[in-house]
């Protein structure tokens, strides 16, 4: 018993938490199976390392602010047929982040844009990789507050850290110049880092009040860019119109539409 607790003692030193709550069970478990020295300390480090890959994860998920924790399992590509599910598959093993690649969802408002960025933020974080989540609105209104504040220096560094940035719902608001200017710098902050956007090309020049800016950051954006067009219905009005609250079918969305999301 005393050899017992000194084990525990060391194990607590080392930072070993997990290992010293189960080093009794460990060692009946090594006991009953004839395990030997390596294959019982193997046994217990595993059990240590899986608990701080979990910790780590759940960490890393609660500070990526993502609005949900949808997963590329769980997307309906039926309802989607638009969408190759082999880009996505191949999105999925990360190595666009790794290449410090963009990837763009264009397409209208409810067809699974956001979901399928989430779910790329998810795979990153299941990982080991970290991202983070924020819309344009929320992002122009941070780096302004931080600008008046003179703190802007060290706002930028929220969002040039994350492996993957995740910039939803562009095309949603008209930016003024200074707004465009923000999105430009952190868009050459991140270039060849990889990031997420939205919208249709066509419409950035009115979008950021400066084609010239607009330009400037669809040559950035674009240049190492996987651009996914999704055309099809709103999953949400699908969802209206099973329940009963939507008996007749919406007007049709023009195909300039109101693209992509992250």
């Amino acid at each position: 018993m005393v050899e017992i607790e000194k084990a525990h003692e060391s194990l607590e030193l080392l930072g070993l938490k997990v290992g010293s709550q189960i080093l009794e069970a460990k060692l009946e478990k090594a006991a009953k199976k004839e395990f030997t020295y390596l294959t019982f300390l193997s046994d217990l480090l595993n059990e240590e390392i899986t608990d701080r890959k979990r910790r780590s994860e759940e960490t890393r998920t609660k500070l990526s602010k993502l609005p949900h924790r949808k997963t590329l399992e769980e997307f309906d590509y039926s309802f989607q047929p638009s969408i190759d599910s082999r880009q996505i598959k191949e999105l999925s093993t990360l190595a666009f982040v790794k290449r410090a690649e963009n990837v763009v969802f264009l397409g209208p408002p409810g067809v699974g844009k956001t979901h399928l960025a989430v779910g790329l933020g998810m795979q990153a974080l299941r990982s080991g990789m970290t991202s983070y989540y924020i819309t344009t609105a929320q992002l122009i209104a941070d780096l302004k507050k931080a600008e008046q504040q003179g703190k802007l220096e060290r706002r930028w560094k929220v969002y040039l850290k994350p492996d993957l940035l995740i910039v939803d719902e562009v095309g949603y608001m008209q930016l003024d110049r200074h707004s465009a200017e923000l999105l430009f710098r952190l868009i050459c902050s991140r270039y060849e880092r990889g990031s997420i956007s939205n919208k249709c090309f066509s419409e950035w020049g009115e979008l950021m009040s400066d084609t010239v800016i607009a330009t400037a950051i669809l040559d950035r954006l674009l240049h190492h860019a996987h651009v996914i067009n999704i055309r099809g219905d709103s999953y949400r009005i699908r969802q209206r119109q099973k329940s009963g609250l939507m008996s007749v079918p919406p007007a049709d969305i023009p195909a300039m539409e109101i693209p992509a999301k992250e």
